[in-house]
């Protein structure tokens, strides 16, 4: 398979091969044999955070890149709308956001969640829990309730965003749970400990799901006190569109940000580094949940998806925050983790889309009516022309204008409805290679062909 090591298809197909014997229609005969399931689902996770010298995530970083453990990176992953709520409900469902309905952070309630990926594999006879965040404005006025298809449930309630990592309320099976502001109360210490209680809970009899969801590393940046100031001091490495000097060729609404002075940058950087503190802690976190799944004989048996629900600009392009057409906003780190796979990099498009669909077929069961597609012939290496473009939809607000694009192997195309466009060339096709995104190529006769074809495609995934 093209880029990819070459040692990976046999034993990755021997190795799937097992898991998926039992699990490859919704009559699957025997489930014990179903493996478990586990998402690590970071909040606003930069991707110079994975990997990033020194560590921000060490123990993730080392295992990801350990050819000797079972991780699968997907350096070309993207976010559908990449903004907290629309890309978990995304998530949940394998559906874009403009088929959930749930477009921005305040329209959770729009979400079915009488179909989730949580519904189908409880109804299929798994054990699911999920711990952290689920959704925003959650529990939405109707108090402490718990959504279908959840065995475990423990999710943080909405709050002041101060009250993200301390004195929170936690809605655990139905009952409000208040912590304070102790060292011991810190929120991702707190789920990380729950999760493993769950696995622990887990006998083996019935395959489990498990939705580990901290709330770090969002704003406000406020680390556990054992890693506070890890990183103080560290240079951070600023890509040139921070603080870009040229924005003529960019759209009107990214003209009108204001240009970030030395002093944005400085406090900016400052954030970065807060951000890698955060981190440390989903790091130990996720260590212990593996930990804890080998301890208990399971980790054969077990698939794990690590990735974020959306990245976030830190002045690049002078913006701030994450509902960007732009590479800082819309990549993710994607990690699979598979029994008897070879360590790997692929180079295919996906998509945050695809993830409820690929642990539908894991699971063996139907998927329905996604827009994503199951990952799973990718995993066995037997999916040679995979997909076009990965679709990137805003539906606006907060001064941002709605946008549609389509994120290829090699460019990045955006439309909006008044009319303005961009293309950029990140790879060099045609010209320089531009992976920061400084020149737009919209209108440029050079690239009219390529401009057409890229609209056309994106029309077509619209219509999907």
């Amino acid at each position: 398979m093209a880029g990819t090591d070459g040692r990976r298809a046999p034993a990755l197909l021997a190795g799937i091969a097992v898991v998926l014997a039992a699990c490859t229609s919704p009559s699957a005969p025997s489930a014990v044999h179903r493996p478990n399931v586990v998402v690590i689902l970071t909040d606003d996770q930069s991707m110079d955070t994975l990997p990033h010298s020194p560590p921000a995530m060490p123990y993730l970083q080392h295992a990801v890149q350990d050819p000797n453990d079972h991780w699968l990176h997907f350096p070309n992953a993207f976010i559908n709308s990449p903004i907290c709520c629309p890309s978990r409900a995304t998530m949940l469902t394998g559906e874009y956001a403009f088929h959930t309905g749930v477009t921005n952070n305040y329209a959770a309630e729009n979400l079915d969640e009488s179909s989730t990926v949580a519904t189908w594999l409880h109804d299929a006879g798994y054990t699911t829990g999920l711990f952290g965040k689920y959704l925003n404005d959650y529990p939405f006025d109707r108090g402490p309730y718990v959504p279908a298809g959840w065995d475990r449930w423990v999710a943080k309630e909405q709050g002041l965003q101060s009250s993200d990592y301390y004195h929170y309320t936690l809605v655990e099976d139905g009952v409000e749970v208040s912590y304070g502001g102790a060292p011991q109360d810190y929120l991702t210490n707190v789920l990380a400990k729950q999760a493993v209680d769950f696995v622990k809970s887990s006998s083996g009899s019935r395959p489990f799901f498990l939705w580990f969801a901290p709330t770090a590393p969002h704003f406000p940046w406020i680390p556990a006190p054992n890693y506070a100031g890890t990183f103080a001091g560290a240079p951070v490495a600023d890509p040139p569109s921070v603080a870009e000097p040229n924005r003529s060729d960019k759209p009107s609404w990214v003209r009108a940000l204001p240009s970030q002075t030395p002093a944005d940058v400085a406090a900016l950087n400052e954030y970065r580094r807060r951000e890698y503190e955060m981190l440390r802690s989903v790091d130990d976190a996720i260590r212990q949940l593996v930990a804890t799944i080998r301890q208990t004989g399971q980790l054969q048996n077990t698939v794990i998806f690590f990735l974020t629900d959306n990245g976030f600009s830190f002045g690049e392009h002078d913006f701030v925050s994450k509902p960007c057409p732009y590479e800082e906003c819309i990549d993710t780190p994607f990690y699979v983790r598979s029994p008897g796979s070879s360590h790997a990099t692929d180079p295919q498009l996906v998509s945050n889309v695809d993830l409820a669909p690929t642990i539908a077929q894991l699971a063996g069961v139907e998927a329905p009516s996604v827009d994503g597609r199951s990952l799973v012939p990718i995993l066995q290496g037997r999916a040679p022309a995979w997909r076009a473009g990965v679709l990137i939809e805003w539906a606006g607000g907060g001064g941002i204008p709605p946008f549609w694009g389509v994120r290829t192997a090699s460019f990045a195309y955006v439309e909006y409805p008044h009319g303005e466009r961009e293309l950029y060339d990140l790879t060099g096709r045609i010209g320089e290679p531009d992976p920061y995104e400084l020149r737009n190529r919209s209108g440029d006769p050079a690239y009219a062909k390529v401009q057409a074809r890229l609209s056309a495609l994106l029309a077509r995934l619209r219509a999907g």
